[in-house]
């Protein structure tokens, strides 16, 4: 689907007796111009018949951060205690979002849930959620709040070295507000979250919902607020410190890294992914495991590579790749998020997605 039909879906979706010039009205655009979207939208099996009666579509549900992402990168080695010449880019951010774009990208329909300020970066990042497509009728705003904020620092050679979080507003995240969100939760064909939400509101996802979850751990300390329900989550994406911290193995050389997969595992999670960087990512279930190796890239921003293989894997799920072919699909998502100097690449999309696994056999 196009970016203008997904929004005419979404209010569709959202009012299915809507008529055509208040849809053109929405759009800004003319009645015979929303004639040929929801047109195509017909042919492409989105609606059904007249009145527009929607077919039941799967989708996925994104729970989790939403902010303004501020990169700083220095020209050479980083100095401490200096001022290092370099540059600025700010961009939308937070996990659960980045997550959330990058599945639309891949064609997947989205419902997010996420905590909004009502200030001029929350509208704008509104906005551009309903451009992707990308549901947010059931995220919170908070009244006379500014956005969550992410500020990263780069070396030279585009590594985050280190960053702060200002994420106070996730407190909103209570569980009275999730269990509203019930019904929909249930719904989704899969529910993603990331650790910007409070422990006790993880706590009651994982205890109180019937669909399988996928865990984004964001940090070593985040992660933490998992340690004690780690076994209920379906699949769980750390990178090689969080595992490490997660499970109290250390990983040093392949044996290490198969036991602490293991222990995952015997815990209960069906699939881990362990991310190790240039290495590469290792995966494993109850029926097998493996060692596949990074793409060769250009390097540019490794920032929102993790958000990327996430939703890589996520897509696997959802469309039953085996564990191996979803790992690969995921290393070629956070593939092409490296090779942009944008958290989320404007390459993302599902035909280079195969091309680039193609280049890669």
């Amino acid at each position: 689907m196009t970016n203008r039909e997904k929004e005419i879906l979404l209010w569709i979706e959202e009012n299915p007796l809507i008529s055509q010039n208040e849809l053109a009205e929405k759009a800004n655009i003319t009645r015979s111009s929303v004639a040929v979207h929801i047109s195509n939208l017909i042919k492409k099996g989105k609606i059904i018949g007249k009145g527009y009666i929607l077919q039941k579509q799967s989708f996925i549900c994104v729970i989790g951060g939403t902010n303004i992402d501020i990169s700083a990168g220095s020209y050479s080695p980083l100095k401490d205690f200096d001022s290092n010449p370099g540059f600025v880019e700010t961009s939308f951010g937070g996990v659960g979002r980045n997550i959330a774009d990058n599945l639309s990208r891949l064609e997947e329909h989205i419902e997010f849930i996420s905590i909004f300020g009502d200030d001029f970066y929350s509208n704008e990042i509104k906005k551009n959620c309903k451009t992707l497509g990308i549901n947010i009728g059931n995220s919170l705003t908070i009244p006379n709040s500014p956005i969550s904020t992410y500020v990263s620092i780069l070396d030279e050679n585009r590594d985050m070295k280190i960053a702060i979080s200002a994420m106070d507003l996730y407190s909103n995240f209570s569980i009275d507000f999730i269990k509203s969100k019930k019904e929909l939760i249930e719904d989704s064909a899969l529910c993603i979250i990331d650790t910007n939400l409070p422990k006790e509101t993880i706590d009651y996802i994982v205890k109180n919902f019937n669909v399988p979850i996928f865990l984004d751990c964001v940090s070593t300390i985040k992660a933490l607020k998992t340690i004690d329900i780690i076994g209920y989550f379906h699949t769980i994406k750390p990178n090689q410190l969080e595992a490490e911290t997660l499970s109290g193995i250390k990983i040093t050389d392949e044996l290490s890294l198969k036991k602490c997969a293991e222990f995952f595992i015997n815990k209960g999670v069906k699939q881990i992914f362990i991310s190790l960087g240039e290495k590469g990512v290792y995966y494993s279930n109850d029926k097998e495991a493996g060692l596949l190796p990074a793409f060769k890239v250009n390097i540019k921003n490794t920032t929102g590579a993790g958000d990327a293989f996430m939703a890589g894997i996520a897509y696997g799920f959802t469309h039953s790749l085996d564990i191996k072919s979803s790992c690969k699909f995921g290393i070629a998502c956070a593939s092409i998020a490296i090779e942009s100097s944008k958290t989320i690449s404007d390459q993302m999309n599902l035909k280079n997605v195969n091309l680039i696994q193609e280049e890669n056999k």
